[in-house]
């Protein structure tokens, strides 16, 4: 929980980033905390969040760089019972300082749901940015293809996830027939996503050394487009602290809509499946 040092560390990855031209810079999920939330001070740093959040615009209008500065978790006063409760917020920051919009964390991991609340029934929002039209998602929403659909039938065209996902995390089982089955997880999950919703993902994780602060860190930090590998040699396969500096070509996520046409089938009324998210009646249970 090395709150500062985190923060300059990313502020290094940020200017590098700038340095090199690149127009976005995306951070992991949990950078400036790491997810420690049984830690007495834990609590106490999620209340400087907003001090972060300026500091984070202010870096991006000094560089003219974009950033989603991964996630960042707040600390507020519920009104009604005067209690703290905690969120986890990714934010989408222009190159001229301004927040452009803001996404919290819907699809809680099972080690999240005691200190975070979800931002639950709220509708996913597609941010109109200089780098398109973008939507956020964080870690675990990835395995919720709803997630994927409402925002790209709302038009975003690039997908930002900032993520915290190890290789220590999930079904003992899973890692018991096979140890990469996180990464498999990730590798094909993303690819699924470019192509299923043609779109761009932008996949920013954690790093770290294998077995740093008793987690295994899964990295594997990449941008996925329909029709091409993962980009991101620097990261892609590396479960180490890193950056990739990525040219993202839109053009393929336009073939892949005009030779796949989902999004044209999505928008139209006679669209098969409407019906998604609906509650089943008993007679439709199992």
């Amino acid at each position: 929980m090395q709150i500062e040092s985190n923060y300059a560390k990313a502020v290094q990855f940020v200017q590098d980033a700038a340095g090199q031209g690149a127009h976005l810079a995306v951070l992991p999920e949990y950078h400036l905390t790491n997810w420690v939330p049984h830690d007495a001070k834990f609590s106490d740093l999620c209340g400087q969040w907003e001090i972060y959040l300026n500091r984070y615009r202010a870096l991006a209008k000094e560089h003219n760089i974009c950033i989603v500065p991964g996630t960042i978790v707040e600390r507020h006063q519920d009104e009604k019972t005067g209690d703290h409760k905690l969120i986890n917020v990714a934010y989408f920051i222009d190159n001229k300082g301004e927040i452009l919009g803001r996404y919290q964390k819907k699809n809680l991991w099972h080690g999240e749901l005691p200190y975070l609340t979800s931002s639950a029934h709220e509708p996913h929002n597609v941010i109109q940015t200089p780098v398109g039209p973008v939507g956020l998602l964080i870690c675990w929403d990835l395995s919720y293809p709803e997630a994927f659909r409402e925002l790209i039938t709302a038009g975003a065209k690039i997908i930002i996830a900032p993520t915290f996902w190890t290789l220590s995390a999930g079904s003992a089982y899973g890692r018991s027939v096979n140890p990469r089955y996180c990464a498999l997880f990730i590798e094909s999950t993303i690819t699924a996503r470019t192509f299923e919703n043609t779109c761009a993902v932008v996949f920013a994780n954690a790093g770290g050394r294998k077995g740093s602060q008793s987690l295994n860190y899964a990295g594997l930090s990449r941008v996925a487009v329909p029709f091409l590998e993962a980009l991101g040699e620097e990261t892609k396969n590396s479960s180490e602290e890193g950056m990739s500096v990525v040219d993202l070509d839109m053009k393929h996520v336009e073939q892949a809509e005009a030779t796949l046409h989902v999004r044209e089938n999505l928008a139209n009324e006679d669209w098969y499946y409407h019906h998604r998210g609906r509650a089943m009646t008993g007679r439709e249970k199992l």
